[in-house]
């Protein structure tokens, strides 16, 4: 009924009505069983229900606290009821003592972490046992570990609630993988060996070596070696059964009695010499001391060698082809082998105890690297000896920090720079530029460099940290007094004058050693043109007695210059003149003419409307007017009505000359025009032509101007007058800090010049305009020189020549300038380098080992070696020793630890050596061989002679036994040179550099290209084709050839073109100049700048320009007489026509000065040049010319107007009328009424000043004042309506400066790559200093260059083949192999194998062999007896292989093995082989591998030949997955060729696993199909879903999955034949029930219930909660 279930409650929602009457019946059944508390068996249905433990809460810290958590009673249905429905007695506790953790417990309490456990299965700790399973990778695994708090004090436990409070509990578990079992992996056998006897019955062997050992349980390794019987053919002679065996050699042994007599022998000659007579003579004495200390070497009585001689044996015994020992009388009898022989006790090396540890390496403070070095050493006390233990090191260093608290800070290096240079132009202009003849008035962009040095930042500071310490130690610190303040110079950017160091020293980015930099363009004074001549003035018109009289025009500055106002030309010039006045009348108009007597026509007055104005042509009082004569009225005549009509008079023309002279006068003109004619008699006559015009004198002062000129501002020099305030007052700091700066005092000269004249007297210039001659001005701040000290001498190696001589060095130092002189300061010394000879030292370092004579030749005692066949008591092998020392190289003598330390190996200290017995024959060394005559002529010989008794024994007489003689050929040395390797680099000489501005390289100057040369190196060959010194062939070791490093050639472009004329002659236009292109660049030279996108040979330059719009204006004469068309001679009126002469002059201050082309005026202004009107008739009315049109208001509208007005001139006669006096026209916009606007130009490029090349500059743009018609007009008509400008007309812009590349010095040349042979390069380097910028040339692509190393031969020690094991005559047993080491000269590649040569080549290297100085030249062997069993020797070493899984990044490391196989002879003796050997080693860098199995038809055989072969197509045994291996394809009928099929073992083709067989009609295989894998998941399986794999055969039995639990369930819906199989049917129609019956529950469900019931809950179990690995690598 699922009540015994907690927590299945469910929840019933009402619906329907009828689900609420359902649901109060289970209410009512729920209540009948609450009535019985008790379960079916009997089991209470109520239970106590516990929360989680609240905080520990407490007052004190520590065990004290107390935490509590929530109780109830819940009913296992999930819901809480009362109290007393539980059982009271077994409630539990709501409360508990804790520990109450504070903050300060952290520092006492800490998890501690145990090791990880082994990685166990996942399989295996959740079902507790191993599944098996098919591994592929590796199987998923899990391990523990312990994790607990503990008390740090004492590591006791402690409650884990405790850590927790701080830190979260470190992870229990975590996933692991355990490797895949690999299986032993070996290699192919190798061909069959022969068989191992000539007759009978033997055996044959082939062998096979391990290629991938063992690993995690993976199959052992099969056998390496296969045996087969081979019988050669039958013996004809017995075999031999029995052979001689020698065994190993026993341990050395001593024989004590030798040794005490021996000391016994040695104290009694010592006290035999002491009782001895004393020699007197002291040389005599001081030889004899001599040969005893080199006796006592030879002796070996040294405190580091003790040498006994010995003895070893060995047996000999005779043994059966079976292995058994026989008789050694059933051996052949032959010689026997030595039995004993002489040795060298062997003794361990005895070092003495460790000394103190050294001072730490680090003496100071050191955030970086805190921690140094010290070490301790030991001394030897005792070689090693024979075969003893070899020497311990006798040297160990470990970390350390510097000791103590009052540690002093490291010495801390930082760059440090000089002081900028000048800033200069020139260093920015491009070779076209350099044609510049005057390079003084260059500004703008520049370039200044300084140099860069490194200095000891705290220098200083560790100097007052000293010298404190220095009088804490003398106790003069005085505490009371206040102490000094420690410099802070390590963080100071002022200049300072340190030390240079090293540039080594100093770590971090390097500052930049240039930078750009900008001189200020001086501004020109720029005036305005002449205004015009003044009235005559007083020069002062406060003083007027005596004083000349002046005419003066002045002109204005219109742009200061930087170097203030004295740089402008002179503003004012002056005239003389007569009745100078400061005060005149202005005559500003004429009044109405008004005819005489109150008449209406004739003669009148016209009255002068005046004002007062002063010489500057202000408004003054006219009082001020008083003295001088006011204009009259002036007469004039109102005509009548038939008298002659003229037009007022015209303003006066401008002036024609500026001046007058005798015979220049200036003119001026005015004319007026006849408007009437008279009528006939009785009026007024017209008058003639001349009197319509009058002219006047005008500007009648002479041509003498007269100006003040100034010179230029001298020096600034000190003014006496205010020395002694500029102590007090007149002194102040510079801005610059580095002085005091006072005022002085500048003059100029001042003279009167007049003009195209020259200097004159200065009263005939006014006083008042004349410039100071004085001003004040700011001395110059003096600037000392400042220096750096001298840095450090540079260090002065040692260096020894070949015969041990120390080689005469330098050594240096500098100082830098960082600051140069100026203004008159301290210069600079002229000594910037000194330098000085190293002293060199009496002794060149270094240690050699010397050796010393050998000893006698020491034989094994008698007493051992009577009894062995043919031993003499005086003669036989033995044994010898000498004595090593160590000497200085100048023969001194030197502690041996410093031999083993810096000397080559030790020598050998003993050898074998034979005392010949009386029938040995005796014979001298050989001689050195005779010297040849020449060349590969004749032979050379050396020679031995016979000694003693020798001489007289036939035996020693056979010269083929012992030659007496040897002949050699004369070596034939032919030698030949052959160039090697590529050419170098091009590379220009060293020699004579010119050092290029400010001393850095910038590309294509002087010595940075041109011609070089460039190299190959030569190598010299023997006639045996072995590299030799190249001198053998009379060369340096190179081939020179000259070279070219093309010189950059940078862009050139011509001169800047005129500007043209401004492309508006009013408002505002642009004008333009260009560059033509002359010359492209090549060669890595500057680029040209962005050339014209049309024409690509052209770079144009546009700027706004503006135009004045009364520059030219239009000037009309007066109008000619009228000319009446239809002509009335008597009354001469009517209509007429009018002309004019109207043309274009240029418009200066004084007016139109002269005639230009008509073009230069605005055509739509140009005034009318002829008219037609109406003469008026004798009595009509006469008006004047129309006046001006009055301004229309705006805006412009049609119900404005504007007008013009007219006056009567000549009133009509009785009962006339004057026509109307005023017009009125309407505004029409763009007719007669017009609006204006600002309009703003487009920027301008960045415009530099003429002598600028680059740098900052101006961005200018112009106002132009724009009709509304689209004209542009003159500006002062928008400036009158009072327009906003609201624009920047002017910006600071840059221009960016052509920056070359600039590089520094080449470096040295380094060290050749390779001490020898033919791939030897030297590289030298330079940096980029500053990279190019603009349009400045690029750095070039070489900054390395290489050359070749001289060749020369690559000597080295070389090991010979092992010889056979040698076991003097006998057969077989223990003996010896030996092997050569020979001196070898190759080229150096990889591949040079080397060729044998003269030993004597060699002399000079250490012997030492793959940096192992340990030579062996002789080893034990054992020489297998017949018919015995043996192991080979090791296999190489095979290729590093990595256990790994191919394409799933698994890797378990790489692995290297090598084998011994067994190789047998007898075929009873198989039995006491010896076990096979293998051996690994880790390495690096393995390949990772995939074994397949692979398979192909044999002849005449129907199963198919399988094999394993690994991915690199090696044949192997072990390795590929164990399963079935394929069969051949071909052995079905027809033959399997369908995707993923292969032949069964039936002969039938079918399909591979994940694919089902789709048949044809007729049976055979159609196709194979996948099949549709559903996966079940279980309890086991940690996620829910559905997986789809195809990992398994369904045909195979299911194993379980590594890292997964359960089963997997396959459905193959398809049969053998390809149809659907019956149970499809079956699960479709089971599925079709399924859903009938699931529709007809939903129906029940919904349908309306006859009677409450209860309702049963589906599926309310729970899944068991499980834990399991999935194989996801997120667990």
């Amino acid at each position: 009924m699922g009540l015994g279930w907690r927590g299945a409650g469910g929840t019933l929602r009402k619906r329907t009505e009828e689900s609420w009457y359902l649901f109060m019946t289970l209410l009512l059944l729920c209540g009948f069983w609450k009535a019985n508390t008790q379960t079916d068996d009997g089991k209470s249905v109520y239970f106590w229900e516990t929360g989680p433990w609240g905080r520990c809460m407490g007052s004190d810290c520590g065990p004290g606290g107390s935490q509590s958590r929530a109780v109830w009673c819940a009913h296992v249905d999930g819901w809480t009821t009362l109290h007393t429905n539980c059982d009271q007695g077994q409630r539990p506790s709501n409360q508990r003592n804790c520990f109450h953790v504070c903050d300060w417990h952290k520092d006492l309490y800490d998890w501690k972490l145990g090791a990880w456990n082994e990685c166990v299965p996942v399989s295996a700790r959740t079902f507790g046992a191993q599944r098996p399973f098919t591994c592929s990778g590796g199987e998923e695994g899990i391990q523990t570990r312990e994790v607990g708090c503990i008390l740090k004090s004492d590591e006791s436990p402690a409650e884990d609630a405790i850590c927790e409070y701080f830190e979260p509990m470190p992870r229990l578990e975590q996933a692991c993988l355990i490797p895949c079992p690999q299986d032993c992996v070996v290699s192919e056998y190798s061909p069959w060996t022969s068989c191992s006897k000539t007759c009978g019955t033997g055996l044959r062997n082939r062998v096979r070596s391990v290629l991938v050992p063992s690993l995690f349980g993976g199959a052992i390794c099969p056998n390496l070696t296969e045996f087969q019987s081979c019988k050669p053919g039958p013996c004809t002679r017995p075999e031999g059964l029995y052979s001689l065996r020698v065994g190993p050699w026993s341990p050395c042994a001593l024989q004590q009695t030798r040794t005490a007599r021996q000391v016994k022998r040695r104290k009694g000659k010592g006290q035999g010499l002491r009782d001895r007579g004393g020699v007197k003579d002291p040389e005599t004495r001081e030889l004899i001391q001599k040969k005893r200390t080199r006796n006592r070497l030879n002796r070996q009585e040294s405190p580091f060698f003790d040498i006994q001689v010995g003895y070893q044996t060995r047996e000999v015994t005779c043994i059966h082809r079976n292995g058994s020992k026989v008789g050694h009388n059933l051996c052949t009898p032959r010689d026997l082998p030595l039995t004993i022989q002489s040795c060298v006790l062997p003794k361990d090396c005895q070092v003495t105890d460790w000394a103190e540890w050294s001072s730490c390496s680090k003496i100071c403070v050191d955030p970086e690297f805190p921690r140094g070095n010290r070490t301790r050493k030991r001394q030897v006390l005792q070689f090693p000896v024979g075969e003893g233990a070899e020497c311990p090191p006798l040297e160990e260093t470990e970390s350390c920090e510097p000791p103590g608290d009052g540690v002093p800070p490291c010495s801390t290096y930082t760059w440090r720079t000089t002081e900028w240079s000048d800033c200069r132009v020139d260093l920015l202009l491009s070779q076209q530029d350099r044609r510049r003849s005057n390079m003084t008035g260059l500004c703008g962009g520049g370039l200044q460099t300084r140099e860069v040095f490194c200095v000891q930042a705290n220098a200083e500071l560790l100097k007052y940290l000293n010298d404190l310490k220095e009088r804490d130690k003398a106790g003069q610190s005085q505490r009371q007094q206040k102490p000094s303040v420690p410099p802070l110079l390590s963080i100071s950017f002022q200049i300072t004058a340190s030390r240079p160091m090293e540039n080594q020293f100093c770590e971090g980015p390097i500052p930049n050693r240039s930078q750009l930099c900008q001189i200020p363009c001086p501004i020109d004074c720029e005036v305005s043109p002449w205004g015009a001549w003044g009235p005559c003035t007083f020069e002062n018109c406060n003083d007027l007695t005596g004083k000349k009289g002046f005419k003066m025009r002045k002109r204005q500055i219109t742009n200061e210059p930087t170097g203030g106002l004295g740089n402008c030309p002179h503003l004012v010039e002056a005239v003389p003149c007569d009745e100078p006045s400061c005060f005149n009348w202005k005559l500003v108009g004429l009044d109405k003419c008004i005819p005489d007597n109150e008449k209406q026509c004739g003669p009148g007055t016209q009255v002068a409307q005046v004002q007062c104005i002063n010489s500057n042509g202000e408004l003054v009082d006219g009082n001020l007017c008083s003295s001088s004569t006011a204009p009259q009225p002036v007469p004039c005549e109102v005509p009548c009505s038939r008298d002659c009509v003229l037009s007022d008079w015209t303003s006066w023309s401008t002036c024609s000359q500026t001046c007058s002279s005798k015979t220049i006068e200036g003119k001026q003109m005015r004319t007026r025009s006849i408007l009437a004619y008279n009528a006939g008699e009785g009026g007024a006559l017209c008058p003639n032509s001349s009197a319509l015009q009058e002219v006047r004198n005008c500007n009648e002062h002479a041509c003498t101007v007269y100006h003040w000129q100034t010179g230029p501002w001298g020096p600034c020099t000190e003014d006496p007058s205010t020395s002694l305030l500029n102590t007090s007052a007149g002194v102040r700091a510079s801005s610059d800090g580095q002085g005091l700066c006072s005022m002085g005092m500048q003059t100029r000269k001042v003279i009167c010049v007049r003009v195209n004249v020259g200097q004159v007297p200065p009263k005939k210039c006014p006083d008042g305009p004349r410039p100071s001659t004085m001003r004040p001005c700011q001395l110059p701040c003096k600037k000392d020189c400042v220096m750096t000290p001298f840095s450090n001498w540079t260090d002065c190696s040692v260096t020894c020549d070949s015969a041990g001589n120390a080689m005469k060095k330098k050594q240096s130092r500098k100082r830098l300038i960082i600051q140069t002189p100026s203004n008159g300061g301290q210069e600079c010394p002229e000594v910037l380098e000194e330098e000085r000879e190293c002293e060199v030292p009496k002794i060149c370092p270094g240690f050699r080992w010397k050796t010393h004579k050998w000893r006698k030749c020491q034989l094994v005692p008698w007493s051992f070696r009577r009894d062995s066949p043919g031993a003499q008591e005086t003669c036989g092998p033995g044994l010898q020793t000498r004595a090593v020392s160590c000497r200085q190289l100048d023969g001194t003598q030197g502690d041996i630890s410093e031999c083993l330390k810096f000397a080559k190996a030790m020598p050998t200290i003993t050898q074998r050596c034979q005392l010949p017995c009386q029938d040995d024959c005796q014979l001298t060394n050989w001689s050195k061989f005779s010297s040849c005559t020449a060349d590969c002529v004749g032979v050379r010989t050396r020679k031995r002679a016979l000694i003693g008794r020798s001489k007289k024994k036939d035996k020693c007489k056979n010269t083929q036994m012992y030659p007496l003689s040897e002949t050699q050929y004369c070596p034939c040395d032919k030698y030949n040179a052959q160039p090697v390797g590529k050419w170098s680099d091009c590379i220009l000489p060293e020699e004579g550099r010119v050092e290029s501005i400010m001393g850095m390289k910038v590309k294509g100057d002087i010595k940075e290209c041109g011609q070089g040369y460039r190299y190959q190196a030569m190598a010299c060959y023997d006639q045996d084709n072995r590299l030799v010194e190249t001198s053998r062939c009379n060369s340096h070791g190179y081939i020179e050839e000259a070279c070219i490093i093309p010189c950059p050639s940078d862009c050139k472009l011509s001169e800047w073109s005129n500007w043209s004329r401004c492309s508006k002659s009013c408002g505002s236009g642009v004008k333009v100049r260009s560059k033509w292109l002359r010359e492209k660049p090549y060669n890595g030279g500057r680029p040209c700048p962005k050339l014209d996108h049309i024409n690509q040979a052209q770079v144009y330059e546009v700027v706004p320009c503006q135009s004045d719009c009364n520059q030219y204006v239009w000037v009309a004469e007066p109008w000619s007489v009228w000319k009446v068309s239809n002509v009335d001679l008597k009354e001469n009126c009517g209509e007429g026509v009018q002309t004019r002469k109207v043309r274009c002059m240029l418009n200066t201050v004084d007016g139109p000065s002269e005639s230009v082309e008509d073009y230069l005026c605005d055509p739509e202004e140009m005034p009318l040049g002829a008219r037609e009107s109406r003469l008026p008739c004798p009595e009509d009315c006469v008006l004047n010319d129309w006046g001006p049109w009055s301004h229309c208001s705006l805006p412009c509208t049609r119900t404005n107007s504007r007008e013009r007005t007219a006056y009567p001139l000549r009133s009509p006669s009785v009962g006339g009328e004057c026509p109307e006096t005023s017009d009125k026209e309407p505004c029409s916009l763009n007719l007669n009424c017009f609006n204006y606007f600002y309009n703003i130009t487009d920027w301008s490029t960045c415009q530099l000043s003429p002598n600028a090349v680059c740098g900052s500059g101006i961005k200018t743009r112009m106002l132009d004042c724009v009709r509304s018609d689209g004209k542009s007009v003159d500006i002062t008509f928008c400036e009158e309506l009072n327009l906003e400008k609201k624009w920047q007309m002017n910006v600071s812009c840059v221009v960016e400066c052509p920056v070359n590349c600039q590089l520094s010095e080449w470096s040295a040349w380094s060290e050749c790559s390779q001490t020898c042979g033919l791939e030897g390069k030297m590289r030298r380097q330079r940096m980029v200093v500053q990279a190019s910028q603009g349009d400045g040339r690029p750095c070039p692509s070489q900054i390395e260059q290489w050359k070749p190393c001289p060749v020369r031969p690559c000597y080295r020690w070389q090991y010979g083949p092992w010889s056979e094991c040698r076991v003097e005559s006998v057969v077989c047993g223990h003996g010896m192999r030996y092997r050569n080491l020979s001196c070898f000269v190759s080229d150096g590649s990889i591949n040079g194998e080397g060729s044998l040569v003269d030993e004597e080549l060699c002399s000079n290297l250490e012997q030492m062999i793959s940096g192992e100085k340990q030579i062996r030249l002789s080893e034990a062997c054992v020489l297998p007896c017949p018919g015995e069993c043996y192991l080979m020797e090791w296999s190489e070493w095979s290729a590093c292989v990595s256990i790994c899984v191919k394409g799933a990044g698994i890797d378990f490391g790489s692995v290297q093995v090598r084998s011994r196989a067994v190789l047998a002879q007898e075929p009873e003796n198989l039995l006491q082989c010896p076990d096979q050997m293998w051996e690994s080693q880790p390495c690096t860098g393995g390949e990772c591998y995939e074994y397949k199995w692979l398979s192909t038809s044999r002849q005449n055989s129907t199963r198919p030949l399988i094999w394993c072969q690994r991915s690199d197509g090696l044949n192997v045994t072990g390795g590929c997955p164990a399963m079935n291996p394929p069969v051949d394809n071909s052995s079905c009928d027809p033959p399997c060729l369908m995707p993923k099929s292969f032949c069964s073992e039936a002969g039938t083709c079918v399909c591979e696993e994940g694919f089902t067989e789709a048949l044809s009609p007729a049976g055979q295989l159609d196709q194979c199909a996948p099949i549709p894998i559903l996966e079940i998941p279980t309890a086991g399986d940690k996620k829910g879903d559905v997986k789809t794999s195809r990992a398994i055969n369904p045909t195979l039995p299911t194993a379980i999955q590594p890292g997964r639990t359960g089963r997997t369930w396959y459905l193959q819906p398809y049969g053998p034949d390809g149809k659907l199989k019956m149970w499809v049917y079956g699960v479709a129609a089971g599925a079709f029930v399924l859903l009938i019956f699931i529709v007809s529950m939903i129906y029940l469900a919904c349908k309306k219930p006859k009677r409450p019931q209860r309702q049963r809950q589906q599926n309310n179990r729970l899944k068991p909660l499980t834990l399991a690995y999935d194989g996801d690598t997120d667990m």
